[in-house]
């Protein structure tokens, strides 16, 4: 099956999977099929799809990242290569400026809400909705699996505190793992308790990858964007945060990235290492 073949099996599956958009006429250009399946995706809620489509789908979205172009580890500069920093960890960190979704890393960051099933919106930008498209639908089953067992344990009205770390599997992402983590909202003023909050994503992160032998992990802007911490205080505490963890296990890490995605964060981050 060509992956024109899987992206128009998969249309129609997961249109006849939809009853409400089970008759939607399905466009002719490449892109816009694309666009509409992602949505498809977006929408659906976590529930068993037949093996067939799954084989088909992780298929399809294994070869999407290989078009989109799969980054290693090896191919990022640190910072000291990039921006000759005297940084006491400069030979294990990096800023990369790019699609998360492509890094061939130990973990990727994910940036989730208090729900932990990804976003809801079709063709939204926020980096929950990009994850968990192209890991695929397997990983919201697997986060509605963690929170049906943590609602048996502490009420049906759980939702997942701010500041922890949740490890699922990267399915069909470059990466292996996906790290989940809510970070602190802020809703008027920044307070010391949101800073608090901010670190013990990053902490609770990096304990997660101590744990489970991961080596090489990469930080999206957590709290930035529509969760409106200011960026370059964040950028802050997410350095000073990293720094201090790498003192205590540095020799447990092989590489930490910094992820950003627009220029103001790439030169908030190249400023706070060229220094």
């Amino acid at each position: 099956m060509t992956q024109s073949e899987r992206l128009d099996y998969l249309l129609d599956e997961f249109k006849m999977d939809s009853l409400e958009y089970k008759n939607l006429k399905t466009p002719n250009v490449a892109e816009d099929k694309r666009a509409l399946l992602r949505s498809l995706m977006n929408i659906r809620m976590p529930r068993a799809m037949d093996a067939e489509v799954l084989k088909v789908q992780d298929a399809y979205l294994k070869e999407r990242a290989v078009e989109k172009g799969i980054v290693r580890v090896c191919d990022i500069q640190t910072v000291r290569e990039e921006f000759n920093s005297t940084h006491l960890f400069s030979d294990k960190l990096s800023v990369w400026q790019g699609d998360i979704t492509r890094l061939a890393v130990g973990a990727i960051v994910n940036a989730a809400n208090s729900q932990m099933l990804g976003c809801f919106v079709p063709m939204h930008t926020c980096i929950d909705n990009c994850i968990h498209t192209f890991a695929g639908i397997e990983l919201r089953e697997e986060c509605c699996r963690y929170m049906n067992r943590r609602r048996a344990e502490y009420g049906s009205d759980y939702e997942e505190p701010t500041g922890g770390a949740v490890l699922t599997a990267g399915y069909n992402l470059p990466a292996e793992h996906v790290i989940h983590t809510v970070g602190p909202i802020v809703h008027s003023r920044l307070t010391d308790a949101l800073r608090s909050d901010l670190a013990s994503c990053y902490r609770s992160v990096l304990q997660c990858c101590v744990e489970n032998g991961i080596r090489s992990v990469a930080f999206c802007c957590i709290s930035t964007g529509v969760f409106r911490f200011p960026n370059e205080e964040a950028a802050n505490i997410a350095v000073d945060t990293v720094t201090d963890f790498l003192r205590r296990h540095g020799d447990c890490f092989d590489r930490v990235i910094f992820n950003v995605f627009g220029d103001k964060d790439k030169e908030i981050y190249q400023g706070l290492f060229a220094r």
